[in-house]
């Protein structure tokens, strides 16, 4: 059996089993109410850490068994599909499954990879990356993983459906909020959907050993704990960047852990953002490759805690890379000695020492929501960096001055989007406008409604 889920091991995997079944997995109750649901639509919006992925996964696998059904898991990118398919490798051994072999299979120009599982009766579970054009072409049950943070959601719900026409194909949706402006938002006013909210409290009412109010009070952000935790659909009119902006800027294909050594063979020229932290604050160095005129995260490097001297090794390995063009650093406080050496070793014609007022700020912050807005910057399907740049707010100082800020929290202080902006500036695609007000650099063209400005 199924520990506390009630499914006999044989009824769902057949002849795959031992001869010997015995308790492999303990379910909780609202994890069993997934797993034995018969629903053919499902939409689970569920907290951070409570075994979402971990029971969608399973559940997919024991219905895809049950009903000799293709499984395609849909991801917000390739690093998630990885993760997702590993934990289809662990249920296959933990319920003793033989399978057969295990493919990695590059896709659309080798730049997406199509991970497979197949199973001893023909049963396949295909691991992919949230892109309209690699889902046509499957039949199958769908997983999509995490659906909130896909981008181009609209299109891949568009290029699932086929999918499902034959054989009454199932479709399980799956994630935690990222604000209103999402197909997953509005699936769940879908009648033909079984609807679960799961928040960390249900959880922990129904056995997740977990202490609320540490994590409440760690991650130091309430609305983030909301939204997160006790999974409510933020009102997004006074984000500066919206999930949906956000979200339209992020590529699957890209990764933002990419060794130095790795980036010494690109040949296209490469710019550096580096904003400096030491025990409370990130030291983030936000790296983009120009890709004929649009800039590509290669590799984001957050440290924390991390000695000044290494700090500056770090910095100095990406500023000798032969095609690191130039780079604009953190001036300000703590960071105005390792800019200063950035400066000395490297030439104030390749490392610009930024310091940050108000006025540099709304630079740096307009000229990042422009390239944003314009498609002229890519980034990473990535949960911190998305909260990052959302979490910046524009607000106005004492003497009626537009000022950016964020809250600082345990996963930092906005620093991954200072960061990006540095980058930004580095590359030289910055556009200064003005808008009649002295601390907001922005020039004619009409911004998008959404967000705050």
């Amino acid at each position: 059996m199924i520990a506390g889920a009630g499914i006999s091991s044989r009824e769902s995997i057949g002849c795959f089993m031992t001869d010997t079944p015995k308790p492999i997995v303990n379910l909780l109750p609202y994890q069993k109410d997934a797993v034995e649901s018969d629903a053919r639509f499902r939409w689970s919006c569920w907290s951070r850490q409570t075994g979402k992925s971990f029971t969608m996964s399973l559940r997919r696998i024991l219905r895809g068994l049950r009903r000799r059904r293709n499984q395609i898991f849909l991801s917000a990118g390739e690093r998630q599909s990885r993760e997702l398919m590993q934990k289809a490798r662990q249920h296959c051994q933990a319920l003793q499954i033989a399978t057969r072999q295990c493919r990695d299979v590059r896709l659309d120009g080798a730049r997406f990879s199509q991970l497979e599982i197949e199973l001893p009766n023909g049963v396949r579970i295909i691991g992919l990356p949230a892109n309209p054009h690699t889902m046509r072409g499957y039949t199958g049950d769908v997983f999509l993983d995490e659906f909130a943070m896909h981008a181009d959601d609209r299109a891949i719900w568009a290029a699932i459906f086929p999918t499902l026409l034959r054989g009454d194909g199932e479709l399980d949706v799956a994630s935690t909020p990222k604000g209103k402006s999402n197909m997953f938002y509005q699936l769940r006013h879908n009648e033909r959907f079984e609807c679960r909210i799961v928040t960390l409290l249900d959880a922990v009412r129904q056995g997740l050993a977990v202490d609320v109010d540490e994590i409440r009070a760690s991650m130091a952000d309430e609305q983030l704990f909301r939204q997160e935790f006790l999974c409510e659909f933020l009102d997004e009119t006074t984000a500066f960047l919206t999930y949906e902006q956000i979200a339209a800027c992020e590529d699957p294909a890209l990764d933002k852990d990419c060794p130095v050594d790795e980036l010494a063979v690109i040949e296209n020229d490469l710019y550096l953002g580096v904003d400096i932290g030491r025990t409370r604050d990130l030291t983030v160095l936000w790296i983009l490759e120009d890709r004929d005129g649009v800039l590509c995260t290669r590799a984001v490097y957050e440290r924390r805690n991390l000695p000044f001297r290494e700090q500056h090794d770090l910095i100095s390995d990406v500023l000798s890379l032969r095609r690191l063009r130039r780079c604009c650093i953190d001036a300000g406080g703590i960071g105005m000695q390792l800019a200063e050496s950035a400066v000395e070793e490297f030439g104030d014609h390749r490392v610009e020492a930024v310091t940050f007022t108000n006025t540099i700020k709304n630079e740096l912050a307009a000229s990042l929501r422009i390239a944003v807005e314009d498609a002229r910057v890519r980034i990473p399907v990535d949960d911190a960096i998305r909260n990052d740049w959302h979490g910046i707010r524009r607000g106005l100082t004492a003497g009626g001055m537009t000022r950016f800020d964020a809250d600082a929290t345990a996963a930092g202080h906005a620093d991954r989007f200072w960061a990006a902006a540095l980058a930004l500036r580095a590359a030289g695609r910055r556009r200064v406008i003005s808008a009649g007000d002295a601390g907001l650099i922005v020039k004619a063209p009409a911004f998008a409604a959404a967000g705050a400005w």
